[in-house]
């Protein structure tokens, strides 16, 4: 009987876990929602989704990988940890905006976070723009708003520290100026790319946690440029 048990709960554990991975991936259901620059009519846009919940902010793709998510805020950044876009408890949580940077995106520096999950789910992927190869080869994203569209392109990959206070205080720079964050970005960059940066460009940040430190985090940098 103690064998039968152990392995019963051996099998509820492994279905569970795959039942958290799975539903880390966005639905069918949800990407009915995703704006595109060639979406036809009489489909769902993103600002029904905003109706649906209001903290909806926009979404992100990064291209040829799996993130791929709407983006939320919370008046924390606590709120989305373990909660999906609909507002149900979801282990996998939501990519969600710093709860600091305004809503618009119209920050010079606005940062994005997501659960690292092992087979690529939410910003699990982040982690592979560690390796100059993935890197190399995924140059690319887009953002998308209520009117607005902005192209990502990314310059660099970083490990660094979740206390890092110069990463993780996305207000606290000078106005029109990100060059703090960019010299922080020189330091500590795993990985770069010359795209020609300014400190009056507008970049976007994507956290993760890394997998062998507590406070460890790894974050994929890109430029924001509106194109409609």
């Amino acid at each position: 009987m103690l064998i039968l048990t152990l392995l019963l709960y051996g099998g509820y554990s492994l279905w569970d876990t795959a039942m958290v991975y799975q539903g880390a991936f966005v639905s069918w259901d949800l990407l009915q929602y995703k704006p595109s620059l060639e979406k036809e009519n009489n489909t769902l846009t993103l600002a029904e989704l905003q109706r649906l919940n209001a903290d909806t902010r926009g979404w992100i793709t990064v291209d040829q990988t799996h993130i791929d998510y709407p983006v939320v805020q919370g008046k924390t950044n606590m709120d989305y940890i373990n909660k999906d876009v609909q507002g149900d408890f979801a282990l996998s949580g939501s990519v969600f905006e710093d709860c600091r940077n305004s809503a618009d995106f119209s920050d010079e520096y606005c940062l994005l976070y997501g659960h690292h999950m092992d087979n690529g789910a939410m910003f699990g992927d982040v982690m592979e723009f560690l390796n100059a190869d993935y890197f190399a080869g995924h140059p690319s994203g887009i953002l998308y708003l209520s009117g607005k569209t902005f192209q990502i392109t990314f310059f660099a990959c970083v490990e660094a520290d979740a206390m890092d206070s110069v990463i993780y205080n996305p207000k606290a720079l000078p106005v029109g100026n990100i060059e703090p964050v960019l010299n922080r970005i020189r330091e500590t960059a795993v990985q770069t790319r010359e795209i020609g940066i300014t400190a009056q460009d507008h970049i976007i940040g994507l956290s993760t946690c890394a997998e062998a430190e507590t406070n460890g985090r790894v974050i994929l940098f890109g430029r924001l440029e509106e194109v409609r």
